[in-house]
């Protein structure tokens, strides 16, 4: 649909349905905007645990209006937040998820660390994974 006549715009919303999409069928969910949610929590968490130039290079090669849910919110001069383990992570993102368990809020992480390897190069997958602490590098495998 042409809105803006402007392609990277009018595209950006078919863009993140596809990726939500991908989440729910990954995780056989039928809720968008539960993966939604998932998606937009990992992405923060992932953020908030990289160096604000990791951070930053990850957000190029993400598409544009997931970028845009990636950055909300974001206080560079904060990261990364401390303490930085798995199971710190598993708990920010489960918070957001009071009805799962951690292993489920982990399966979700998964998932997105999945999707988010299928459409960065990889390149970028290695530099984030190799800047997050072992527990954590474990979950992009």
């Amino acid at each position: 649909m042409k809105i803006t006549g402007i392609s990277t715009l009018d595209h950006a919303p078919q863009v993140v349905a596809e990726w939500l999409n991908l989440l729910c069928e990954d995780l056989d969910w039928v809720d968008t905007a539960r993966a939604y949610q998932l998606l937009r929590e990992t992405l923060h968490a992932l953020r908030d645990y990289l160096p604000s130039d990791e951070a930053a290079d990850l957000s190029a090669q993400l598409p544009l209006l997931v970028r845009g849910i990636y950055f909300e919110g974001w206080n560079p001069a904060k990261t990364p937040v401390h303490p930085r383990g798995k199971a710190d992570f598993i708990d920010r993102v489960a918070a957001r998820f009071p009805d799962r368990t951690p292993e489920e809020v982990e399966e979700g992480v998964v998932a997105v660390f999945d999707l988010l390897r299928r459409k960065v190069s990889a390149g970028e997958i290695n530099q984030v994974a190799n800047a997050l602490r072992k527990s954590l590098r474990d979950l992009w495998t």
